[in-house]
């Protein structure tokens, strides 16, 4: 997740960094301000870790342990603080910081720092603000906006605007999205003294968890580990047709692995792979397109996702690893398609290759040490986790030994780079040289920085195996990359023969500074972002906006489902235009989730909160790439020296195959892994929903083997539907699921396995009066009655005149979330009926599939 700062405050030069600072406009201050800078910067990420680490409890006796709202509190005093000092009001201030942005950022600080340092008394005065809680309040308003215009840019704060304006003025809005207004006092209270505004959920997140993995994505950035995993995409892919490109999309996709914005992801891979691509062949606007597409991809990949999955952990309500086990395959699914693009790109302009180091050896032996490589990191895999569980069986000294076996790994990872290092005298083949002879040999590269690994597999660790939370598993991953990083100069310099030097201990100093001051100016944007989006959905809480838009948009649909996720899908896309990710996600989930959820209920379509998310998410993350606005195309167009509109249509059609994979796992939730009914099921799910993307990418670029003809197309187009929702054919002749009463459903409730769901038909009004009829999907908890697995659910129900009712809707839960309302009669529920299995279809569509490729390789032959 991380961002390089500003190569002024560094004192590096390297040209990513300095697009970069170009393209956010960070001010280059020197001398002392600058340092004065770097040091409030590197005292906010210092007071981060401190609040996700276990220290604060076992210091409780001497410092206070601060509550999440007082955590907030300073979080955003730091953000306001830096983003005053690190973002000129005007270019002329570009370099130097003037004594007013002084002024204004220790305001700011103070503005958010009251709640914590006047909690005692706002805690006595709930809902009754003094005067110099409004004044506060407003001033602070007044001083976000101003800041997220420094920050980024005027689309956040015009939509902010619109909602403040809304909020106050609600009652000249048209009669379909008019509301009564609110008073100052009622809105201050709500956007900046409570928690259901600017210190909500959002800045919640953004504090407790997205602030430690962009202090990890920073520290692995200023590391060396960036640059690493460039080279290893290279040294895998690059001497494939078409290699740069393929590279890029690799290199993307592991640094969007840790990575919370497209545009630094452009610009940190895309300086080194868009030269690279031009060399193979690839126009400007085709290398530019390249990278933007698959740097945007890796904002949909698990497991930061652009620290978008945190945000809907709390927003969805299921844990951090449901989040990204369902968004995992569509997003490896579109990365895969990205890769089959760029060939066909390489294919049809007859592009050279890259010379290997070593012939390449025939196709019969690389699948042998492909498959032989596989198999031996699933046995390496194995074998730790079950090494790693022994030794936890051996209680308190279990925690030593496995620090020690760590260590150990550690040890012999860096060892390994030394050697490596001794023997090639430089470290390797530089690939962005042009005089580099040839690709660096795979085996070579990626010894070089397997110690750059061993953070990432702690923080893995304890997220999906010790299930610790995302912060606390950040936090540890951050320790030991500290201690990596501070280390491994001067083992190095030991294993490679060169002896102790001291300057090996100041450079592990240097680069632990330069990445807590990098996480730290990284963090301004996000946290900025984040309290200015807390903004509208504090409007959207307060004023109920979102109950009249889903109004809106069923009137503008007529009620039809498709036409309804394509205006969602088309708003999305404009209230995403300029916005970073994490604001991006906010601000469209809180308008349009409910929009989908509500009238996909109405329309009988029962569809997971996360899916709904998900479609929000894919659909606001696309404006990234969308001309006239799409900031990374802009960013990749400045290294390529392209036209950035084209650049940006260009990079569109490209990530055509990320929009359509929204709409088919709206409709098919096994894309999402929602489910799955055993390997076999994965499987083909997995290979069909593959095979489907893939050959609507080759459509949407008009090439299979060789140029499709209009009918080729059109034929590939209805495979590809058929592969993605095999469902759609057998649901015309028999219905998926058939009606029962609730009755009837009670046993197969109590019968359900933990984990699985029920489709329930409610009936009744909403808070507008409108009678209407849902069915909604609930998740059912643990073993036990229908009453008690329906209350984990969040209603509890109650029997009249031989009719069930919902009794209680509790605040939060899942069935709040997806709409289920008081009072509403309970009429049954729907069970899946018995018919033929959809798979069978994949058959004609594989023999479909192989007559066109078969026509196609005649057709190029001759």
């Amino acid at each position: 997740m991380s961002e390089p700062r500003s190569p002024a405050a560094t004192g590096h030069t390297r040209p990513d960094e300095e697009l970069l600072w170009e393209l956010e406009g960070e001010r280059a201050a020197g001398g002392v301000p600058g340092k004065a800078v770097a040091v409030l910067a590197v005292l906010w990420s210092l007071f981060q870790l401190w609040y996700a680490s276990p220290l604060p409890f076992l210091a409780a006796s001497v410092i206070p342990v601060l509550n999440d709202t007082d955590a907030r509190s300073i979080h955003l005093a730091f953000g306001l603080l830096l983003a005053f000092l690190c973002f000129p009001a005007l270019k002329k201030h570009a370099k130097a910081i003037p004594l007013a942005d002084w002024g204004l950022g220790a305001l700011g600080a103070f503005t958010a720092a009251y709640l914590f340092i006047f909690r005692d008394g706002l805690a006595l005065r709930p809902g009754l603000p003094s005067d110099l809680d409004l004044a506060v309040s407003g001033l602070g308003l007044l001083l976000l906006l101003e800041a997220a215009r420094r920050a980024l840019g005027p689309p956040i704060v015009i939509v902010a605007l619109l909602f403040l304006a809304y909020i106050f003025f609600g009652n000249y809005a048209p009669d379909i999205i008019a509301w009564k207004g609110a008073s100052f006092s009622r809105a201050m209270s709500h956007l900046w003294l409570g928690t259901e505004g600017v210190f909500g959920i959002a800045i919640g997140v953004s504090t407790s968890v997205i602030f430690l993995f962009v202090l990890f994505g920073a520290l692995l950035e200023t590391g060396g580990a960036g640059d690493y995993f460039i080279r290893l995409a290279f040294s895998l892919v690059g001497h494939m047709r078409g290699g740069p490109a393929k590279a890029a999309v690799l290199a993307s996709g592991m640094t969007g692995l840790v990575s919370g914005s497209s545009i630094a992801n452009t610009v940190t891979t895309g300086t080194f792979t868009i030269p690279l691509m031009r060399k193979v062949g690839f126009s400007k606007e085709q290398a530019g397109a390249v990278e933007v597409a698959s740097s945007v991809n890796g904002q949909i990949m698990p497991p930061v996702m652009g620290a978008a999955a945190f945000l809907m952990v709390e927003y969805v309500g299921i844990s951090y690893v449901d989040v990204i086990t369902h968004a995992f395959l569509p997003a490896v699914i579109s990365y895969i398609a990205l890769v089959y693009i760029v060939h066909l790109e390489a294919v049809k302009a007859d592009m050279p290759l890259l010379e290997r180091p070593d012939p390449l050896p025939a196709l019969p032996m690389r699948l042998v040490r492909t498959g032989l490589m596989l198999a031996g990191i699933t046995v390496f895999l194995g074998l730790a986790y079950f090494i790693i569980e022994l030794i936890q069986g051996l209680g308190a000294g279990a925690f030593w030994v496995l620090m020690g076996a760590l260590f150990a790994l550690y040890i012999g990872a860096v060892y390994t780079a030394a050697r490596d290092e001794a023997r090639s005298g430089t470290g390797g083949t530089d690939i962005f040289d042009d005089d580099a002879p040839f690709l660096p040999r795979f085996s070579e590269t990626v010894r070089q920085g397997l110690h750059f690994l061993l953070p990432i597999a702690v923080l893995v660790w304890c997220l999906v195996v010790e299930r610790l939370s995302p912060g606390l598993s950040a936090f540890w991953a951050v320790v030991g990359l500290m201690v990596i990083l501070a280390t491994q100069h001067v083992l190095i310099s030991l294993f490679a023969g060169r002896g102790f030097r001291l300057g090996d201990l100041k450079e592990g100093a240097r680069t632990i500074w330069d990445g807590l001051e990098s996480g730290a100016r990284n963090m301004i944007v996000i946290a900025v972002a984040t309290a200015a989006a807390g903004i509208i959905v504090g409007a959207v809480s307060l004023t109920g906006v979102g109950l009249r838009l889903a109004e809106l948009v069923e009137f503008l649909s007529g009620g039809n489902l498709i036409l309804m996720l394509i205006y969602v899908a088309v708003l999305s896309l404009i209230l995403g235009l300029g916005l970073p990710t994490t604001a991006n996600y906010i601000v469209v989930s809180a308008l349009l989730a409910g929009v989908v959820v509500e009238l996909g209920a109405d329309a009988g379509l029962v569809v997971p909160l996360i899916a709904v998310h998900l479609f929000v998410f894919y659909f606001g993350i696309m404006a990234d790439v969308t001309p006239p606005v799409g900031l990374a195309s802009f960013a990749a167009a400045a290294i390529s020296g392209g036209d950035p509109i084209k650049t940006g249509i260009t990079a569109f059609r490209y990530s055509l195959r990320t929009v359509i994979l929204p709409f088919f796992f709206i409709f098919n939730t096994k894309l999402l892994l929602i489910g799955i009914e055993g390997p076999l099921d994965l499987v083909l799910t997995a290979l069909g929903a593959t095979l489907g993307v893939l050959l609507f990418a080759a459509v949407s670029q008009g090439y299979f083997f060789t140029r499709l003809k209009i009918w080729e197309g059109a034929v590939l187009l209805l495979i590809a539907f058929t592969l993605l929702r095999p469902a759609y054919w057998v649901d015309q002749v028999v219905p998926p699921f058939e009606r029962i009463s609730y009755e009837e459903a009670v046993p197969l409730i109590e019968g359900a396995p933990a984990g699985e769901s029920v489709a329930l038909i409610f009936e009744g009004e909403t808070f507008e009066g409108d009678l209407v009829r849902r069915t909604i999907r609930l998740p059912l908890g643990a073993q036990g009655s229908a009453g008690e697995r329906l209350s984990a659910a969040g209603i509890d129900l109650r029997q009249e005149e031989g009719k069930t009712f919902v009794d209680l809707v509790r605040f939060a839960s899942p069935a709040e979330k997806l709409g289920v309302g008081f009072d509403w009669q309970v009429l049954g529920a729907e069970v899946a009926q018995e018919r033929i299995d959809p798979y069978w279809l994949y058959l004609p569509a594989f023999l479909l599939t192989l007559l066109i490729a078969r026509g196609q390789l005649r057709r190029k032959r001759t």
